[in-house]
């Protein structure tokens, strides 16, 4: 029998998977929208629906008063919108509504299938698939500081640039724009493979945006809490991290927490691992 911390688990997932399909479903409508001929001028350039694009141009706004090229005071607006999500829950932009986050998701379940032959994970459980790999210790500790160093050279670049400095290396764009130029099919095909060979690897070592919202983790009211005289130190919740945090019970306030609420879910010790405001 099912106990009534299991089927609130449960619906946590179905929540999340639901409000990730809504975004990603958007998303393509946006992409769709903008290569309809006529349309794409009734509302700004894909860009300018990308909060990245907030930061990309804000340079420039506030020294001449005007965006870079294809960003809009759009940008602004939903720039702001995330950080307001990212000032009370930390980087869940990240781990429910970012659809790149969720095509990383997708494609990291499609290459542990294929490489288990077919047999589904069972949750808490480190799979056996030879795929997605893990990178070893030392070089994932370093790979991760390289979107800090992408959001400082961006926001350098932006200072001079015309276009966002992003523009033509989007993945979003890549991936939604629907106008595929050789070097952002060369973006896709990256993003593609990377996804398939190791979990999140956008969001764990190149997102820009993740390394602006990282910083929320350290004092977002609403966060996950473990009790540690409770805890069995099963590692069920490590097992399901799509981020691969280590010791995860000495890592609840991590840069690098996508607030996706697996270990929440995962947790089969009744009120140890919560989400709780404040």
């Amino acid at each position: 029998m099912k106990t009534s911390a299991t089927k609130e688990r449960k619906t946590l997932t179905q929540i999340r998977h639901t409000i990730q399909g809504m975004f990603v479903f958007v998303t393509v409508l946006l992409g769709v929208r903008h290569v309809i001929p006529g349309r794409e001028s009734t509302g700004g350039a894909f860009d300018a629906f990308c909060p990245m694009g907030g930061v990309e141009t804000f340079i420039s706004y506030i020294t001449t008063g005007h965006t870079l090229k294809t960003t809009t005071l759009l940008n602004f607006a939903i720039l702001i919108g995330v950080l307001g999500v990212s000032l009370l829950a930390g980087r869940a932009f990240c781990g429910w509504m970012c659809p790149l986050g969720t095509l990383q998701d997708m494609f990291a379940g499609w290459a542990r299938r294929l490489s288990s032959g077919g047999k589904p994970k069972r949750r808490g459980i480190r799979s056996k698939s030879k795929f997605p790999i893990k990178l070893s210790p030392k070089v994932d500790k370093w790979a991760r500081y390289l979107k800090y160093l992408i959001l400082l050279i961006v926001v350098w670049a932006s200072a001079t640039a015309v276009y966002p400095p992003l523009h033509e290396i989007c993945p979003a764009r890549a991936v939604f724009g629907l106008q595929l130029t050789p070097l952002l099919a060369s973006v896709l095909v990256t993003f593609v493979v990377t996804s398939l060979l190791v979990k999140r690897f956008w969001c764990k070592y190149l997102c820009p945006l993740g390394a602006l919202l990282a910083i929320t983790n350290k004092f977002a009211p609403l966060r996950v809490t473990i009790d540690k005289n409770n805890c069995t130190g099963c590692h069920r919740c490590e097992a399901e991290c799509p981020v691969d945090i280590p010791a995860i019970p000495d890592n609840m306030r991590s840069l690098e927490c996508i607030q996706c609420l697996e270990c929440v879910e995962t947790c089969t010790v009744e009120d140890t691992v919560l989400l709780k405001l404040g």
